[in-house]
């Protein structure tokens, strides 16, 4: 798989499974991330959330993608709480879903998580390994 058709996945499948680390344990949830034009992943989650002081003690993370057709990217990453008010507009602004979370991007709850995205593995069910690329 090449670079833009993990694009294509990203915003075909629209969500993703985060992969943080609490306790030497893998903690994985579902989350819908918003694809900046920079190749970083932007990530609205609410600030009781157990995944930021997850972040915050071991920043490495991991987001996988997968298809209906078993195409998967899995996107390594470091990740940090980003206060930039534009950026959580543009989140804002491109993921309706977060209506039912958050009143605004100015919502207390609101938190913004930007990931720093370093490697991505990305295989098609034809392939018989990954192919390693950057969105960068």
């Amino acid at each position: 798989m090449d670079k833009q058709e993990v694009i294509d996945l990203i915003k075909d499948t629209a969500y993703g499974c985060l992969a943080t680390i609490e306790d030497n344990q893998p903690r994985v949830r579902p989350m819908s991330p918003y694809l900046d034009e920079s190749g970083n992943l932007l990530v609205a989650i609410i600030s009781q959330c157990r995944s930021i002081p997850q972040i915050k003690k071991n920043p490495l993370v991991e987001i996988c993608y997968v298809d209906r057709k078993m195409c998967f990217a899995r996107i390594s990453g470091k990740a940090k709480i980003n206060d930039n008010p534009s950026q959580k507009e543009l989140v804002w602004n491109n993921l309706p879903m977060l209506r039912q979370y958050f009143s605004g991007p100015e919502d207390p709850t609101f938190v913004l998580v930007e990931i720093d995205t370093d490697k991505v593995e990305a295989m098609s069910p034809h392939q018989n390994r990954p192919d390693v690329l950057s969105l960068k």
